[in-house]
């Protein structure tokens, strides 16, 4: 090695950074690790910006649910426990307002084929049970895309970076530290702004599936208690 590559060397190690900047591995990274650590940091963004939205809504839905059910049964007018505001803030009242709804379509003429009727109530709950689990989970699909595509993305930029080392290297001639350590560590922060996408990603996506499933089952309980006192009614028809 020359000693002007040598003098390059030291100079270039008694000047390295003591600490982790994570702003300064940005703004000298290369355009595309740029392009992947922004995007990367934005999908982490709304990654958060979900999980925020999502445990905020659950919360409110189960609260209403829970309340509106209670009252249901303890009430004797059904149809004042179904209002129009019921119906657009709780989903149980969507859920009750489903078969009645179809209870009164199936009931106005007769004679009632009191089977036939059974089967649309239960039709038409079921499938206002599995509408408000989509709509409770409607975004969770972005989280498990984050949570399998990001740590590839990062990985992605992990790997242009040590490419541009390895140009480097050849560019100055030198594989010392000074001159490989800036761009590897570079290029590692790529990995890590994926795997800080990912994780939380994960983690919310498995813990708020297992949330929607038994939202989803206690609307369907609901739905079943609903469905046998309007079977009892039928019989009186």
């Amino acid at each position: 090695m020359s000693l002007a590559l040598m003098n390059a060397a030291a100079a270039g190690i008694a000047n390295a950074p003591t600490r982790l900047d994570p702003i300064e591995l940005f703004m000298d990274s290369d355009i595309v690790v740029k392009a992947v650590i922004v995007g990367l940091v934005l999908a982490s963004i709304w990654t958060w910006t979900i999980i925020v939205s999502f445990w905020m809504k659950a919360g409110g839905l189960n609260k209403a649910s829970r309340a509106y059910e209670g009252d249901f049964w303890e009430t004797r007018d059904r149809e004042s426990a179904l209002s129009k505001k019921m119906r657009a803030q709780v989903p149980s009242a969507r859920v009750a307002g489903a078969g009645l709804d179809e209870w009164k379509r199936s009931t106005k003429n007769s004679p009632v084929d009191r089977d036939a009727t059974r089967q649309r109530i239960n039709a038409a709950m079921e499938s206002q049970v599995a509408h408000e689990a989509d709509e409770l989970a409607g975004r969770l699909n972005f989280l498990a895309t984050t949570g399998s595509v990001a740590p590839f993305v990062g990985l992605f930029g992990t790997v242009w970076g040590i490419m541009n080392s390895f140009f480097q290297i050849g560019a100055q001639q030198s594989a010392s530290l000074a001159v490989v350590a800036p761009g590897i560590a570079e290029a590692l922060f790529a990995t890590a702004i994926g795997l800080f996408a990912a994780i939380p990603a994960v983690i919310a996506y498995n813990r708020f599936s297992n949330s929607v499933n038994q939202y989803e089952a206690k609307l369907g309980r609901f739905a079943d208690k609903v469905h046998a006192g309007l079977s009892r009614e039928l019989d009186r028809v």
